[in-house]
């Protein structure tokens, strides 16, 4: 894929140095992402007002971000849509300078829903579109939250009918696996531009990043962290904040823990949304492009992966379309 690079600002106004400029990658569609994303909604910051998630919009769009990832069941669209105004109101961006992605969630996945479920969307972000619209899960359901058996070939009906209105210029999927992708890719009009995942140290899903790269379909990574921050520290495995080997790999480059995980990610040709309403960790979360690790510190994280996910709806594995292992 293509890599171009999206101007930034220098310095954050809280004083951290930044990089001077934020890379980008061309999707299979000709659209550039930015490969930094603000993530927002569950687990933005546990027990946080959603008011925080206005801030943490603004502090990330003047240190540099120029990617916003939110969805309908997140419940902070408006919130998103605030922050990316005010933003716009104090002249430090422009709407086009800034990449919005959201997603339609599992109870509207008939084609006729997507449409109009979309325009939802764009009502509580106060936008007229969006620039990544994604099918959250494949499993469909009722909206009481018991299984619906919605073929998600309907659903992708539905996304290719929203692009052709301009309601979103590039269209993709989340939480797909390889069999769904490639039956996906087999019968659609508009290929998916991406495919967001759950990818960290501990969930390094090799077999699929490899497979949707073969397919020209980029991977946006969600909870890279991996359980680098877990409270439940003594239960979480590892790696950890503390970990010696990512802790000697930090000192070397003069970067935090989170700083090498979410290199490794970026360094693997990765999309990654880490999530903060802490205005000095959003800056942190950006101010990793003056370093690159090694093939081999790149390896040595890979050997972290225990097939473990930080986010694993286990409670949905009867559905029909269920992604991921169900034992």
């Amino acid at each position: 894929m293509h890599v171009n690079r999206m101007k930034s600002v220098q310095t954050c106004s809280y004083g951290l140095s930044m990089a001077a400029e934020s890379p980008t990658i061309q999707l299979n569609d000709g659209s550039k992402i930015p490969v930094v994303a603000l993530g927002t909604g569950r687990g933005t910051s546990k027990g946080a007002n959603i008011e925080e998630v206005r801030d943490a919009v603004l502090w990330a769009i003047e240190a540099g971000y120029r990617h916003i990832d939110t969805a309908a069941i997140y419940g902070d669209e408006p919130q998103v849509g605030q922050g990316l105004a005010d933003a716009i109101a104090k002249g430090v961006v422009k709407r086009e300078d800034v990449f919005v992605t959201t997603k339609i969630w599992n109870d509207k996945h008939h084609r006729e829903q997507v449409v109009p479920e979309l325009k939802e969307s764009l009502k509580r972000l106060g936008l007229d579109y969006v620039d990544l619209y994604l099918i959250h899960f494949p499993v469909a359901s009722k909206p009481d939250g018991s299984p619906d058996n919605v073929d998600y070939l309907e659903t992708w009906q539905g996304m290719e009918d929203a692009k052709e209105q301009g309601l979103t210029k590039s269209i993709g999927i989340s939480n797909f696996n390889v069999t769904q992708l490639d039956r996906l890719m087999a019968n659609s009009k508009v290929k998916p531009a991406v495919n967001q995942i759950e990818v960290n140290p501990t969930l390094t899903q090799e077999l699929l990043v490899s497979h949707c790269k073969k397919l020209g379909v980029a991977v946006m990574a969600y909870s890279p962290f991996g359980f680098l921050v877990t409270r439940k520290h003594h239960m979480a495995p590892s790696p950890r904040y503390d970990d010696p080997i990512l802790r000697k790999m930090a000192e070397k480059y003069g970067k935090t823990t989170g700083q090498i995980v979410l290199r490794y990610l970026i360094d693997r040709g990765l999309i990654i949304i880490p999530k903060s309403t802490n205005k000095e960790r959003i800056g942190q979360n950006i101010d990793i492009f003056d370093f690159k690790l090694t093939d081999e510190e790149i390896k040595v994280i890979g050997n972290y992966n225990k097939n473990v996910r930080v986010i694993n709806p286990i409670a949905w594995k009867d559905y029909p379309n269920y992604p991921f292992e169900r034992d």
